[in-house]
């Protein structure tokens, strides 16, 4: 098990956040703390760091410090970003802070933080091409990747607390003047980014003042489900979450729900950057990732311990595995299990009975190794507890449409129970609903003929005959357990096969 604590310290916030890694979980959050510190606003015209930005630095890094030793944290990594980077004192504050804390303070490149938070993004989102933006106080780091690996990469030396001074000091947040004066000056910087025009990829903006935008729009549309990392808009849902910020005065701000107190200031001019970027890429969507610098420079430090910790060519089958770790999942039951339900489907689909495409069977196959996983909360609840575990979990590498629909066939129980879940989100018609009825069907059946958790089948295979169909099962064992439960269960098979099914059990 490692431990290590990673301290951001940008030109607006300062962050601690705290992680543990293991093989059997992979990279886990602790601890998230967050203070508005605004350090850019303490550099003077010649870029001095003045002596009250210094020491409100001091302050806040002895507080994480106390903090990460309440958790045995003892490897602490701040890193610096924009504000620091920009000091003409910055060896100064580098020393101060070793000398009265003992920590040393990395002060990263522009590159360097724009590779951190790639980093995370690719090992985070399944998207294998894509334009990543993190902006944050001070600046503002773009990347371009393809097939996961890095093209291009830049920093812009101004963020959003940069933008708000030049452009809104002064002034209400909605000034349609600076508006206008912000909106052409990103323009011409963003321009001066040639790599950057017509890519038509997705955009990947990483960031608090991303997240933020994330939030107010999924507040605006009564978004189902939560988690912002992997949320997607087009340019229309940007300029829905503009309008309301034009339209809402000063003193109102904080009457918008998912829009943070601390960043109700400098929150339009993200916007801007985000709409003039989209525009210039002339993107397919756009899309938050909750994961940036932090995580990005996390992965590298343990990948250095640990060479195999991480692989973005595998996001969403790791996401899986440590589902069934943190629920106690048992590894060997559930390979049984998939290995049933494939076998199942199979059968199935050599009859001409049953076809999906190969999403929907990875997807169905990913279901198996966590159905039910609810179970560990309450097993009279079981469905219930797995269906919205499922459908409010950050999971990495799938898209929240096959979030949703991971956790229906996931929890299925029975066709009312999945009605009610689906039309609850409202994203589904009738064509997706019997998919996903039938779907959970091949997986509850599945279950059954493992439902003693020993393994006991060996093979099986369809077969039709004058009555109908027939199901052989031969098995190793004592399959007392599950020649009960797969009675019980295979009306859900019938229903696909419109006809009746015996099942035969025979020794193997």
């Amino acid at each position: 098990m490692l431990r290590i604590g990673l301290i951001d310290i940008g030109s607006n916030t300062v962050r601690l956040v705290l992680f543990e890694y293991t093989e059997e979980t992979g990279l886990k959050e602790l601890q998230n703390i967050k203070t508005p510190a605004r350090l850019a606003r303490y550099l003077t015209e010649d870029d001095l760091m003045e002596e009250e930005g210094v020491d409100l630095l001091v302050d806040i890094l002895k507080s994480f410090q106390l903090i990460a030793g309440k958790y045995d944290v003892v490897d602490l990594y701040p890193v610096a970003t924009a504000a620091i980077r920009k000091s003409s004192n910055v060896d100064d504050i580098v020393k101060r802070v070793k000398q009265e804390l003992g920590i040393d303070i990395k002060v990263i490149t522009g590159k360097e933080e724009a590779y951190y938070g790639f980093h995370a993004v690719t090992h985070t989102i399944s998207n294998p091409d894509a334009v990543t933006i993190d902006i944050g106080g001070g600046s503002t780091e773009l990347t371009f990747y393809e097939d996961k690996e890095l093209i291009y990469s830049t920093s812009i030396p101004y963020g959003v607390v940069t933008l708000q001074e030049m452009f809104f000091e002064g002034k209400a947040h909605n000034d349609e003047g600076a508006i206008k004066e912000a909106r052409k000056h990103i323009e011409e910087e963003l321009g001066k980014v040639r790599w950057l025009s017509k890519r038509r990829v997705p955009i990947l903006a990483i960031g608090g003042s991303a997240r933020n935008v994330a939030r107010i729009h999924q507040s605006m549309i009564n978004y189902p489900i939560a988690g912002v990392h992997g949320y997607s808009l087009e340019r229309d849902g940007l300029d829905d979450v503009m309008d309301i910020l034009r339209r809402t005065d000063e003193d109102d701000l904080d009457d918008i729900d998912g829009l943070s107190r601390d960043r109700s200031d400098i929150i339009l001019p993200s916007l801007l950057v985000f709409q003039t970027l989209y525009d210039l890429v002339d993107a397919r969507e756009f899309k938050f990732s909750r994961k940036g610098l932090r995580e990005g420079l996390a992965m590298s430090l343990i990948s250095k311990e640990e060479p195999e910790a991480f692989n973005k060519h595998k996001i969403y089958e790791d996401a899986m595995d440590g589902l069934a770790n943190d629920f106690k999942l048992n590894r060997e039951t559930a390979a049984k299990r998939t290995e049933i339900t494939e076998r199942v489907y199979h059968e199935l689909n050599r009859h001409d009975l049953f076809s999906i495409s190969k999403h929907d069977k990875y997807l169905l196959k990913n279901a198996a190794k966590i159905f039910y996983l609810g179970d560990f909360i309450d097993r009279d609840a079981t469905s219930q507890h797995t269906f919205y575990l499922l459908a409010n979990s950050n999971i990495n590498g799938i898209v929240h449409r096959d979030r949703v629909r991971l956790a229906l066939i996931a929890s299925f129980k029975n066709k009312t129970l999945l009605k009610f879940y689906a039309e609850d989100v409202g994203w589904f018609d009738d064509e997706d609903i019997k998919l996903l009825l039938d779907l959970g069907s091949i997986l509850k059946f599945s279950n059954a003929l493992n439902i003693s958790h020993t393994n006991i089948v060996h093979d099986l295979y369809l077969d039709e005959n004058e009555d109908g169909y027939v199901l052989t099962v031969e098995y190793k064992g004592d399959p007392i357990a599950e020649e009960y439960q797969a009675s019980r269960q295979k009306k859900h098979i019938e229903k696909i096969l419109g006809e009746k099914m015996a099942i035969k059990f025979i020794e193997a």
